[in-house]
């Protein structure tokens, strides 16, 4: 039987950026001690006065880890964060399991998984949604992919930062459903801030249009939650970046054109967010799509 991973279990977390540091912080609030890796001095002092141990390599952070999770941007900066020079796994204990709750790639994480496996450590793919602010709060909604024992061995670690658990499958569909849920995510932004474009330049008021949407059947996560916050005042500060978001898009239409699946429009959404990314940058707020003021 594999024993749980419970506090006061050693977690290394791998990646203390947005979304890293305050899962950090869940961790620590449930009773985890917590060992931390960033490049960002600022991220370190930041976990270092939480209560937790900081450290600039993954290598450091792993060493009397009885698990490893990596938060970082990609699957590739993932799979260098764990293989690489100075990489985490040279450090950790022998079998010590790896979780990746970043956005990579799907078949990127079969492939890594394989990898690891040869080494004797076990990987599972455990995505988030939700967003900066639902990981401040511990309710990210966490998708899960991998062997169930697995699984259950990380579960309380999944519960202290996360409001919904779902397993998935196999090893990768984690990811895959994080990138399709983006990718539903990314079409429906896009529809919604077209549309309140379009209803402005025929004179209908914005801020109407929302409420309108909010009680019809146009309904979504950008009309509930981005377009009277984010998007008509301008201030474009939800806190997720165009170009990550973009990313996540590019998953989902990489894909489908792996599985020969779908109809092609992943792909239209994917270029759309990816010439917005091009024209505003990639560090801009995705809810700056389409935004009017850009050069």
């Amino acid at each position: 039987m594999i024993p749980s991973l419970a506090p006061p279990a050693v977690i290394a977390m791998i990646g203390l950026g947005r979304m890293g540091a305050p899962m950090a912080a869940q961790l620590l609030g449930a009773g985890f001690c917590v060992r931390g890796a960033d490049p960002s001095g600022a991220a370190r002092d930041a976990l270092a006065a939480m209560g937790g141990a900081a450290f600039s390599t993954g290598a450091e952070a792993a060493v009397g880890a009885a698990a490893l999770i990596c938060m970082l941007p990609d699957g590739a900066v993932v799979r260098a964060a764990l293989l690489g020079p100075d990489g985490a796994l040279d450090a950790a204990a022998p079998g010590t399991p790896v979780i990746d709750m970043s956005s990579s790639a799907p078949m990127g994480t079969v492939a890594l998984g394989a990898d690891l496996a040869a080494r004797g450590h076990a990987l599972i793919d455990a995505p988030v949604s939700g967003g900066v602010r639902r990981a401040v709060d511990g309710s990210l909604t966490i998708m899960v992919g991998g062997d169930p024992a697995r699984i259950a061995q990380a579960r309380a670690l999944f519960e202290a930062m996360g409001g919904a658990i779902f397993e998935t499958g196999a090893l990768g569909s984690g990811h895959a459903m994080k990138a399709l849920n983006n990718y539903v995510s990314g079409a429906g932004a896009a529809a919604a801030i077209e549309a309140v474009q379009i209803g402005a330049a025929f004179g209908l008021d914005p801020a109407r249009m929302v409420e309108v949407l909010n009680v019809s059947t146009g309904r979504n996560n950008a009309t509930e939650a981005k377009l009277a916050q984010f998007v008509l005042p301008r201030t474009y500060g939800s806190g997720f970046s165009i170009g990550l978001m973009a990313k996540d898009i590019r998953l989902a239409a990489d894909l489908a054109r792996n599985l020969g699946a779908g109809h092609g429009f992943v792909e239209t959404v994917a270029r759309t967010w990816e010439g917005e990314r091009d024209a505003l940058g990639p560090d801009a707020d995705h809810t700056g799509l389409f935004r009017p003021d850009r050069g």
